[in-house]
């Protein structure tokens, strides 16, 4: 059995204002009904696959969890770290965890954000780097280029033609992300494949890597796996020991280094959606090369992607050309589809100037459910609770603010000092300041409602947790 290892921290800042530090782009929708995550783990299972071991952050691990649930894949171990320290770290707590287990494991780690159109070749491409992984090497996956990307690096395959059963090519070495002439260069020269970033391995080979070629992390995240502490049905890395770590990607960690590198070659279609103009590419668009989602209008337009992302919001382009407008609740982007490798520099500009949307999503995600902040003013804030169907929010008081409840849909159990009552639709209650609240979801339907907050500071850690089933500090 293959174990699926999914790599699930990452920000995606090149698809600002979709993808933020809050929510980053592996959770949404930007291509097909699923989000990328999703895709990810069903692509990396059924026969043949084991339950995936995910590795994720605290904050996104009821994400991951409600995700797997929601497409009907057991959401097996998932390890949460305790800081991102990049992918060498993460793989070797993996393959320890595997070892542990199943000293004969074979491991496919595999980041969370690519979308592959044709998961069924993917699969059959696994399996033809299979034998060599069990014998001892390291597999990696090589995506025949479509174009001279400069957002990628490259992998140089030691012979020029790929056999057409894409049996595995011996690696000549790792190459950078290449200026524009390099590019195309390497795109006319046929033995350079982009690296896609996924490996298939044993666990006593990667490890065995790992102590030839990084020695000194061996030990901070052995300790870091072994003073692992179990919480709420997810693996929680012992954060001491785990911050002694070099923070290192695998490839600068290993891969580099290794003379047991072999290439699968693949050629069905992949795209790591890196920018706007990755998703451009990747979307359906009209003879005229326009691509729209959601509530949005193009006139005169070519080569443009325009996506609402908003349900009341309208997004119309008039006469555009190479261009990509994103329009979120709180934020828009508009620029040129040649500049999509730059948004980054645009959440680098936006956090020296303290704005929130850098990195904070207008949707606050909680393992109960979710909010929507719709309106906020000096002493008020207006928000849109949902509660999911036996969730709870935490039995909680506050220092500065009251609250006052209105439910538009569903039924509330609502606890306010020793007293607990239906709150139903239509029908409303308030919580003083200072009043020991919880509000629970016990049927079978969403809540939702509508909270309007009052006080001298409305701040999210403005809240004294007494109990909560979700084990938050």
């Amino acid at each position: 059995m293959i174990t699926p290892v999914i790599l699930c921290g990452g920000s995606g800042t090149r698809l600002w204002p979709l993808s933020r530090k809050s929510y980053p782009k592996q959770f949404a929708q930007l291509v097909g009904e699923q989000s990328l995550f999703q895709a990810s783990a069903e692509r990396l299972s059924g026969e043949g696959y084991a339950s995936p071991l995910v590795l994720t952050n605290s904050d996104f691990r009821f994400i991951v969890s409600e995700q797997l649930t929601a497409s009907g894949i057991d959401p097996g171990t998932i390890i949460i770290e305790p800081e991102g320290r990049n992918t060498a770290p993460a793989i070797l707590a993996a393959a320890l965890q595997l070892q542990s287990i199943n000293p004969e494991s074979i491991m496919l780690v595999a980041p969370s954000d690519h979308v592959v159109p044709n998961p069924a070749a993917f699969r059959e491409a696994v399996s033809h780097g299979l034998p060599a992984a069990k014998s001892g090497k390291i597999v990696t996956f090589g995506i025949t280029p479509t174009h001279p990307d400069t957002g990628y690096g490259y992998l140089e395959l030691n012979e020029a033609s790929v056999s057409e059963e894409n049996s595995p090519v011996p690696l000549t070495r790792f190459i950078e992300k290449p200026d524009a002439d390099h590019a195309q260069d390497m795109l006319d020269a046929g033995n350079f494949m982009w690296n896609a970033g996924i490996f298939l391995f044993s666990t006593r080979a990667i490890i065995d890597a790992f102590d030839a070629y990084c020695p000194d992390m061996i030990a901070p995240i052995s300790a870091a796996v072994s003073e692992a502490q179990p919480d709420l049905g997810f693996l929680r890395l012992a954060p001491e020991p785990w911050t002694k770590a070099e923070s290192i990607s695998i490839d600068y960690a290993v891969m580099e280094k290794a003379d047991n590198l072999v290439v699968v070659p693949f050629s069905e279609g992949w795209s790591d959606l890196g920018g706007w103009d990755a998703v451009w590419r990747e979307s359906q668009k009209d003879e005229t090369g326009v691509a729209i989602f959601g509530q949005a209008t193009a006139i005169e337009c070519t080569n443009t992607l325009l996506r609402s992302e908003d349900e009341g919001l309208e997004v119309v382009g008039l006469g555009l050309q190479n261009i990509v407008a994103i329009a979120m609740p709180d934020a828009v982007l508009v620029a040129d589809a040649t500049r999509a490798q730059d948004v980054k520099k645009v959440v680098d500009t936006l956090k020296s100037k303290n704005v929130r949307q850098a990195e904070s999503f207008p949707r606050d995600h909680r393992p109960w459910g979710f909010f929507d902040s719709l309106a906020m003013g000096d002493r008020f804030q207006v928000k849109r609770i949902v509660v999911h169907p036996g969730a709870a929010l935490s039995l909680q008081s506050h220092h500065h603010r009251a609250e006052h409840w209105i439910v538009v849909e569903g039924t509330a159990e609502v606890t306010i000092g020793d007293e607990v009552k239906l709150v139903s639709e239509n029908e409303s209650v308030y919580v003083p300041l200072g009043a020991v609240h919880r509000l629970a979801n016990p049927g079978k339907v969403r809540v939702a409602m509508i909270e309007v907050q009052t006080g001298t500071y409305l701040g999210e850690d403005d809240i004294i947790r007494y109990e909560d089933v979700y084990a938050r500090e």
